[in-house]
């Protein structure tokens, strides 16, 4: 109750807040479901103050989710407890200091955030203004907001594709940036083939890749780990 009291005071006075609205860490990579509850109390607190709330979509994307291991293995066993061995954390600490003494350290890749188009509650209608379909609209248009990385899109294209020559992968990331026309597509440098590059060189270091005969493709052991990055721009891809 204290918490409801405190988020609907803050919109009747107009105050700013910080909503994440799935609650939690994506355990596979992909937008999840919504949590209504401090939504709920935000309407509340409008209704009390008659005044109008914008709800703002933002959405972010990365190259390089640091617990992205642990969160997987997470979803494997149904639950969400998330354990970091410190014996895990120090070898992982220990290879950056290896790579960056001998200067085969390379940037984790690239993260971003968009914004979506905003959502005036003074136009949703009547039969719409519940927590529940709110909270549909405003996971919409986050969505479409996602940004599009080099390391997902890669992912996404080994994983529908297969294996394919280098040219069959700039061909195809070609077509799908075509595709994906309007959406938040962020390309390094704005460069094409430097974003192909970018994306392979890291999934290359995370031992996801397997190269053979000017083919490139997945490690099938490491197909989950590319899932995780495809899974976060699925709903774009056609």
């Amino acid at each position: 109750k204290v918490l409801a009291k405190y988020v609907q005071q803050a919109t009747a006075a107009g105050v700013t807040q910080a909503v994440f609205p799935e609650g939690g860490l994506s355990l596979d990579g992909s937008l999840t479901e919504p949590k209504v509850g401090i939504l709920k109390y935000i309407l509340e607190g409008a209704a009390q103050a008659d005044r109008d709330v914008v709800f703002v979509p933002v959405a972010l994307n990365y190259d390089r989710v640091l617990e992205d291991t642990i969160l997987l293995a997470a979803q494997r066993k149904g639950e969400r407890k998330f354990r970091a061995r410190i014996s895990v954390v120090f070898r992982a600490v220990l290879r950056q200091i290896w790579l960056r003494v001998t200067g085969k350290f390379h940037r984790f890749g690239y993260a971003a955030v968009s914004f979506g188009e905003p959502l005036l509650l003074s136009e949703v209608e009547t039969s719409e203004n519940t927590p529940d379909a709110i909270s549909g609209q405003i996971m919409s248009r986050i969505a479409a907001a996602v940004p599009v990385l080099p390391v997902p899109l890669i992912a996404s294209l080994l994983l529908k594709n297969g294996s394919m020559s280098r040219d069959e992968l700039e061909a195809a990331v070609a077509g799908s940036l075509h595709e994906l026309e309007g959406a938040q597509v962020h390309l390094p440098r704005n460069n094409r083939d430097y974003a192909v590059e970018f994306g392979l060189r890291n999934l290359r270091e995370r031992g996801l890749l397997k190269e053979h005969a000017g083919r490139i493709g997945l490690v099938p052991a490491k197909e989950d780990l590319a899932q995780f990055y495809a899974n976060s721009i699925k709903h774009l891809m056609r």
